[in-house]
């Protein structure tokens, strides 16, 4: 194209006034039509566990045994290193961080008392872990991402000459943006961190554990069993969800750690609860019958997402891959596709996407603060649009990259 026309598509993209949205990583309606069955999995009387406990009734606090197998064997843990929570691990990690504020890690000193807490948050990284920091005050240090994980020097000095930080931030599948995937030695490292703070913690999210698009399941060593090795069993805290495996709105999660820090919180929701719904699990346990079930169910997400993910890749390739200081990551599993434009135009090129009818993530959602400090990242979701729409909306997206580019060029 010449100069002139990047503009002129802009403004006929404007003239079709489109309505087109890859802000959030959601299912699409043909992901939740996977999960049908378990509207219809319970037959009539169905409601014993598999020790004859009625599952409309209270108790059972840390969930049902059979559950608990099913998140145990996907996290490659024992059933007493697992609570099974409600449908919204963030709502765990939240409760989490709330209890070490108001209680202290296991009875210590609650971090509240203890003046500043600050939290280590790679970046470029999840928007919702920023948010729970912001709500508890918690100050946020951004620690840059890397292919392999966060900078692991970076996490090691800051960690180790700090008593005031008291946690990171992990996604170590596929991570939310970049798609990263740590590298052993990233885990081993983590994991023979040694704090200023006795009370650190590391906030391990595996959401992405089982969202694979390509080949088999991808496996990294297990930071339970490291911070094993290490001495220091009680730091990792592992949380994952079913909100992208069944019905985000009525899955099942859980919280993972140590046996004595899982009988701790235990201990608490005795204060918090009378029991969790019990008959969400049972649904999930006779729906897919164990974790194979699970990863078999993962394989039919993969086939409806795999196209949207190429699509993606083959525009970003064919219409940016000679812009100078442009990059993005291929993700192997996950939600996101990260997009870096050059330098100074993340929000330009976000503004220009808004005039023509395509709403993304907003700029700087993957910084601490909403801070993105080259105003470069762009965050896209793929996976709720229809292929019919995400072709329209990848043609805006990379028209206003080359618009963007094209305006800092002309002022130069």
């Amino acid at each position: 194209m010449n100069t002139s026309d990047y503009a002129a598509r802009h403004e006929e993209f404007k003239r079709r006034k489109l309505a087109l949205n890859m802000m959030r990583g959601n299912p699409s309606k043909a992901q939740l039509d996977l999960s049908s069955g378990l509207l219809t999995c319970l037959g009539d009387g169905d409601c014993l566990s598999e020790d004859g406990i009625d599952c409309r009734n209270y108790g059972i606090l840390d969930g049902l045994p059979e559950m608990k197998r099913i998140f145990a064997d996907i996290l490659e843990l024992e059933p007493d290193e697992i609570i099974v929570g409600g449908n919204s691990s963030l709502a765990l990690m939240f409760d989490n961080v709330a209890s070490n504020m108001a209680r202290g890690v296991r009875e210590d000193v609650p971090w509240a008392a203890q003046g500043k807490v600050k939290f280590l948050c790679p970046s470029p990284g999840y928007d919702r872990h920023f948010a729970v920091c912001e709500y508890f005050h918690i100050e946020m240090i951004p620690v840059a991402m890397t292919d392999s994980g966060p900078d692991v020097d970076e996490v090691e000095r800051l960690v180790s000459s700090d008593p005031s930080v008291k946690g990171i931030w992990c996604v170590p599948y596929f991570s939310n943006p970049t798609g990263a995937v740590y590298s052993g030695e990233t885990v081993r490292r983590l994991a023979a961190l040694k704090p200023a703070a006795g009370d650190f913690r590391i906030y391990w999210d595996c959401a992405y554990v089982i969202h694979h698009l390509t080949g088999g399941r991808r496996r990294i060593p297990n930071i339970v069993r490291e911070c094993e090795k290490a001495g220091s069993p009680h730091m990792p805290m592992v949380f994952t969800s079913f909100s992208k495996v069944s019905f985000p709105g009525a899955a099942v999660t859980c919280i993972a750690s140590s046996a004595e820090n899982c009988a701790y919180i235990k201990k608490r929701l005795r204060v918090q609860t009378i029991g969790p719904d019990k008959m969400r699990q049972l649904m999930h346990v006779r729906f897919f019958g164990g974790a194979e079930g699970v990863c078999a169910h993962m394989e039919k997400h993969a086939a409806i997402l795999r196209p949207k993910f190429a699509l993606v890749e083959t525009m970003l390739r064919e219409n940016l891959s000679g812009l100078d200081g442009c990059d993005w990551m291929t993700p192997e599993g996950g939600y996101f596709v990260s997009v870096n434009t050059p330098p100074g135009l993340a929000k330009r090129v976000a503004a220009l996407c808004a005039e023509a009818g395509v709403a993304l993530t907003p700029v700087g959602a993957t910084f601490p603060y909403r801070l993105d400090p080259q105003d470069r990242n762009l965050r896209l979701a793929p996976s709720f649009p229809p292929l019919d729409e995400l072709q329209p909306a990848m043609e805006v997206f990379c028209n206003a990259v080359l618009l963007a580019a094209e305006e800092r060029a002309s002022l130069l």
